[in-house]
C-alpha cells in the first residue's frame, strides 16, 4: 500500500486518489455486543500498522459488512432493517434497531480500543443476493429488493449508529452485475442489480433514467466535480468554462485536483508554467476548469462542476496565459 501511494504521489495524484484495502469482519475476535467488538489478537500487529498509514495518508478504514451472512431466522427483521427486532447493548447503553449498525459498531470498537476512534469508515461491500439454491429461504428479489432499499435510505439519512450518531457512510452495495460464471452456491452468482446481458434484476429506486436511455444521470456522489445538470451557455462563437464568483478556495481546489487528477495538462499552473501567475486558487482553477471542458466537448454540464461553474464567451487569457 505504501508503494502503491508512493507511485501515485510521483504522479501528483495521492490527494484525489486515496490508498486503503478492504475487510471481512473475520478480522474481529468478538462483535457482539457491538461494544465489544476487537481484533483478533494475531491481526493487531498489521491492523496498528494499517490504522497508522490510513491516519498519515487520510485514507478510510473498509470493511465488508454483510447482514445477509450473518442472520437467523430469528435475526431476519433485524437483517432487514424492521422495527420488530431490537438489539440492547448493556455496555455502551445503546440500542440496536438493525444488524448493520451493530456491525459498524463493533468494528469501530475494535478500531478505538487501538486508538483509531477518529477514523472514517467506509462500507466496502454489502448486499442481499436475489436467487439462491432450491428450498433456501429469504433469498429472492423482494428480499433482496428490500435490504437493498431499505440500505440505501438508511446510510443517505445522516442519522448514523448508536456510537457513530449523525454520520453518513460510504457504501458500496454487492454487486453491480450477476456473476453467472461464478463458483459456489447459486446465491453468490446473484447478488447483482443487473443481469450479465445489462437487464435490470430490480430496481431500488436509483435508475434516474428509462433503461436503455444515453442521457447521463445528474446523480454525482463527489462535490465539487462534474456534474451532468443544464447551466446556461451563451450562443454562437467560441466559449470558456470559469469559476463563478464567490466560490470558496477550498471547492475550487477540488476541483483542479479533479482536472488535474484525471490526466489532463496542468503544467501550464504548476510554477513556472505560463499561467502559474497570478500564484492565486482562482486563477488556476480558472485554467484547469476550462482545460476540461474544451476536451471534453464543451457541453454545458461539462462547466457545471457541482454548481461553481460559468460558461463565458468573454475570453479569459491574459500575457503569456492563452486559454
Amino acid at each position: 500500500m505504501h508503494t502503491l501511494r508512493v507511485a501515485l504521489a510521483g504522479e501528483d495524484l495521492h490527494r484525489r486518489i486515496k490508498v486503503s484495502t478492504p475487510h471481512s469482519l473475520a478480522v474481529l475476535s468478538s462483535s457482539t455486543p457491538p461494544s465489544s467488538g476487537r481484533f483478533k489478537t494475531e491481526n493487531l500487529a498489521l491492523i496498528k500498522q494499517l490504522l497508522a498509514f490510513l491516519r498519515l495518508t487520510g485514507s478510510p478504514f473498509m470493511i465488508n459488512a454483510y447482514p445477509f451472512f450473518g442472520y437467523s431466522e430469528d435475526t431476519l427483521d433485524y437483517a432487514l432493517f424492521r422495527p420488530a427486532h431490537e438489539v440492547f447493548d448493556q455496555t455502551s447503553d445503546r440500542r440496536y434497531t438493525n444488524m448493520l449498525d451493530a456491525q459498524l459498531d463493533a468494528t469501530y470498537s475494535a478500531i478505538k480500543e487501538l486508538g483509531f476512534g477518529d477514523m472514517e469508515i467506509v462500507v466496502a461491500e454489502t448486499g442481499w443476493p436475489s436467487k439462491g439454491d432450491p428450498g433456501q429461504a429469504h433469498v429472492d428479489v423482494e428480499t433482496a429488493r428490500e435490504f437493498n432499499g431499505k440500505l440505501i435510505k438508511h446510510v443517505m439519512s445522516g442519522l448514523g449508529t448508536p456510537l457513530m450518531p449523525n454520520r453518513t457512510f460510504e457504501t458500496f452495495v454487492f454487486a453491480l452485475f450477476n456473476e453467472n460464471l461464478k463458483p459456489g452456491p447459486t446465491s453468490e452468482r446473484n447478488f447483482g442489480l443487473f443481469r450479465p446481458d445489462m437487464t435490470p434484476v430490480y430496481d431500488v429506486d436509483i435508475f434516474r433514467h428509462n433503461v436503455g436511455s444515453t442521457s447521463p444521470s445528474n446523480w454525482n456522489p463527489d462535490r465539487g466535480v462534474p456534474a451532468r445538470s443544464p447551466v446556461p451557455q451563451p450562443s454562437g462563437g467560441k466559449t470558456w468554462c470559469v469559476p463563478k464568483t464567490g466560490v470558496s478556495e477550498k471547492i475550487l481546489q477540488t476541483n483542479i485536483d479533479y482536472v488535474c487528477g484525471l490526466g489532463f495538462d496542468c503544467q501550464p499552473i504548476r510554477e513556472g508554467g505560463r499561467c502559474f501567475h497570478p500564484n492565486s486558487v482562482h486563477a488556476h482553477a480558472a485554467y484547469a476548469m476550462d482545460v476540461y471542458y474544451q476536451a471534453t466537448g464543451r457541453h454545458n454540464y461539462d462547466c457545471d462542476f457541482s454548481g461553481t461553474g460559468f460558461i463565458t464567451s468573454s475570453n479569459p487569457s491574459y500575457g503569456r496565459c492563452k486559454y
